[in-house]
């Protein structure tokens, strides 16, 4: 039996960093990152034989927990059939059409195998239908690791784009206006200045890569007005979101319809699968009809859309978001009751089955907020966590995932570790 030490170091001998994702690495949390053998319900085993209570979920895809078996029996039948044709399949317009008639947004959708790949897509569409090149982000918002979305943001209420990554030439991102989570001040400064030549505004309508921040009231409907003014695409990336927060995502919570909608994770169910949907008029300018080009060979591929056909089935049961937004929240309060009782600086939330832990008083609404929580005491508590079998996500901006098969029990579980943490952590 290999260690996950022993592991990690044969890792770093052949792969970057000794992963194939960086938040793997522990590297903001310190420690040796725990290499997973197999998983089961909300369960995760590592390498050594160690059960932990998982709260990463794959990051969103295992929302029926993992291994579900019906999931892992359509995968099973569609892989005997062949693993993948080149061509089109029945499955895929399947897939395709459980999409449409869920997102009342989306009139056609075009499948791919990433949430990276969706987003790019995405972009490349708003710019080629609208003529223009100027797109606006979020600070703290990921959208994958496409060139012109590696901006970081600076000072002020509009920052011009500046790459946050090596080997991204400056000129790439120019076009992108890099402004502060909900500021729609900051959003109207920037079509004031730029309205004419700005294609979309791309944002998380929950943001879930700088740790769970909502938006505040109005926001998206903010943006879903100056976007309409300006003849702007407003484009929701719900990866991360979609499917995950409720029956229709944010844009079924919160009543803003944008014009195209970005998707992943839970529709492939544990398998890569990516979309990009929306309004009819602005779809028909992708290959093979319109002039925007986007092609893949994997797209649709028909393993993967078995998973997501059967995971989409399954969770459209009736009173399934009830109980996995019930059992969230239950989560998040009891964490914040044990932690304040301990007197430890302290805040949670959740949404549907997303939730978030911040080592501050109060819940964030900005990454400028969420990065005035004490990280320190999040590495603590993370350690201490996983010590005793409890796998969050190893970062203190990263949201949390549970699933359907997180019970009373392993809830109860999680909060009687916790409150043990929290009290040796005020020693």
């Amino acid at each position: 039996m290999s260690s996950n030490a022993q592991l990690f170091d044969r890792a770093c001998r052949s792969i970057p960093g000794g992963v194939n994702s960086p938040v793997r690495a522990f590297r903001s949390v310190g420690g040796t990152p725990r290499f997973i053998k197999r998983a089961q319900g909300p369960y995760v085993w590592d390498e050594e034989g160690t059960r932990y209570i998982d709260y990463v979920g794959s990051w969103g895809p295992a929302i029926l927990g993992h291994a579900h078996p019906d999931v892992v029996e359509a995968v099973r039948t569609a892989a005997l059939d062949g693993l993948s044709f080149g061509a089109p399949t029945k499955a895929e317009v399947e897939l395709a059409e459980v999409l449409i008639e869920r997102l009342p947004s989306l009139e056609r959708v075009r499948l791919v195998s990433s949430g990276t790949e969706a987003t790019m897509t995405a972009i490349r569409l708003a710019r080629g239908a609208t003529g223009r090149a100027k797109i606006v982000k979020f600070e703290g918002c990921y959208h994958g690791h496409s060139d012109s979305l590696l901006v970081k943001a600076g000072s002020g209420l509009l920052t011009l784009g500046n790459p946050s990554s090596a080997g991204v030439p400056p000129e790439f991102v120019a076009h992108t206006l890099t402004l502060e989570y909900n500021n729609l001040q900051a959003v109207q400064a920037a079509f004031d200045q730029h309205g004419a030549d700005i294609a979309c505004v791309i944002v998380e309508p929950v943001a879930g890569n700088m740790n769970l921040i909502k938006p505040a009231e109005g926001f998206l409907q903010g943006l879903r007005d100056v976007c309409s003014r300006h003849g702007a695409v407003l484009i929701f990336d719900e990866v991360m979101t979609g499917f995950r927060v409720g029956p229709q995502g944010v844009q079924g919570l919160s009543g803003v319809t944008p014009d195209l909608t970005t998707l992943a994770k839970v529709i492939g169910g544990g398998m890569p699968v990516g979309a990009v949907g929306g309004r009819a008029d602005l779809m028909q300018h992708m290959a093979p009809l319109g002039g925007v080009y986007q092609a893949g060979t994997l797209s649709g591929n028909p393993v993967a859309v078995a998973a997501g056909l059967a995971t989409l089935r399954l969770i459209a049961q009736p009173g399934f978001y009830e109980q996995l937004s019930r059992q969230t929240l239950r989560l998040a309060d009891g964490l914040q009751q044990r932690a304040r009782a301990a007197g430890i600086p302290f805040a949670a939330d959740a949404i549907g089955g997303m939730f978030g832990l911040y080592f501050r008083d109060t819940v964030p609404a900005s990454f400028a907020e969420v990065s005035d929580s004490d990280t320190d005491a999040f590495k603590q508590f993370f350690h201490a966590m996983l010590d005793r079998g409890v796998h969050f996500a190893p970062s203190a901006f990263e949201a949390g995932f549970v699933s359907a098969t997180h019970d009373d029990s392993v809830i109860d579980a999680t909060l009687d570790i916790a409150e043990a943490v929290f009290g040796e952590m005020k020693k």
